[in-house]
């Protein structure tokens, strides 16, 4: 598949995935979302290992993982962690907020990625990219009027907390994929499946002192779409990755097709979800896809 291509499939399922994710999360207990979504991804993939080794040649060798140190175990499970952080922090507050500002919000990775390169390393911004942190900051005011029409006033509102340090986390493991498929050498198939079992074993503790009443919480009910959270999940990451390796393929393009996905969550949670405020909302959308895209490009 060209690159192109996978770029905006991989878009599609992650706007999925976000949209399966609020509603598996909405009115239900989220740390058992979180770990029945990854103990199918660890089983699917579990599954492919079980094969690979029968019969190594039913497989493409895209689907093969690959053996592993204990060094580079500890790699995966150092991602794991970091990711599974990222994920509590999103996961209660797509619960707690509309998915039409939430998705927004994620899609601003690369911008707070580039400030801290700004703010801890001394880097020193382009104008382009310059332009885009501007454009972006100026849609959160804009995300935040709309916001503060439904009652939800970002400066003091600790959800809006929780996913902007859900989405620092996922700019850092961002970083850190470039990394492990870097100079680390790791390919796709292998980070996803310890990657996804490693979720699942971080996620069990969780789940088991939830059983357990360990702590106040809420009723869990079994929903279709946790399925849809965790399949939508592997397909867009085992998509982005093949894109990435493609030695054809813009780094920076590939990231600014990806973030298309926003458009996917902000249609669903208008249509699905009856969020409102929908102009407004989408003029600020357009207005982070811009600045994200400058901020890449830049």
């Amino acid at each position: 598949m060209h690159w192109i291509a996978a770029s905006l499939l991989s878009a599609l399922f992650l706007g999925f995935y976000e949209l399966g994710t609020k509603h598996a999360v909405r009115d239900n207990a989220v740390l058992p979302v979180l770990f029945f979504a990854n103990v199918c991804s660890a089983t699917a993939w579990t599954l492919l290992m079980t094969v690979a080794h029968a019969a190594p040649s039913s497989l493409p060798a895209t689907l093969l993982v690959a053996p592993l140190t204990w060094h580079q175990h500890l790699l995966l499970l150092a991602k794991s962690a970091l990711v599974a952080t990222s994920w509590v922090c999103s996961y209660f507050a797509i619960k707690h907020l509309p998915v039409s500002l939430a998705s927004p919000i994620r899609a601003t990775g690369p911008m707070w990625t580039l400030l801290g390169a700004v703010l801890v390393l001394g880097e020193r911004p382009s104008w382009l990219e310059g332009l885009g942190i501007v454009i972006t900051l100026g849609s959160f005011v804009g995300l935040s009027l709309a916001g503060s029409r439904e009652g939800i006033h970002f400066h003091r509102d600790k959800w809006v907390g929780f996913i902007l340090a859900g989405t620092l986390l996922g700019a850092m493991s961002g970083l850190y994929d470039k990394f492990l498929l870097g100079r680390a050498g790791f390919d796709a198939a292998t980070v996803q499946c310890w990657f996804s079992i490693y979720l699942a074993l971080l996620f069990l503790p969780l789940a088991v002192g939830w059983k357990l009443r360990l702590w106040q919480r809420h009723v869990f009910h079994w929903r279709w779409s946790i399925l849809v959270v965790s399949f939508a999940l592997l397909l867009a990451d085992f998509v982005y990755f093949d894109a990435l390796r493609n030695p054809d393929a813009l780094v920076s393009m590939v990231a600014s097709l990806r973030r298309g996905s926003v458009l996917v969550a902000f249609a669903g949670g208008l249509l699905l979800f009856g969020e409102v405020n929908s102009r407004q909302k989408f003029l600020a959308v357009l207005g982070v896809l811009t600045g994200i895209v400058l901020t890449i490009l830049g």
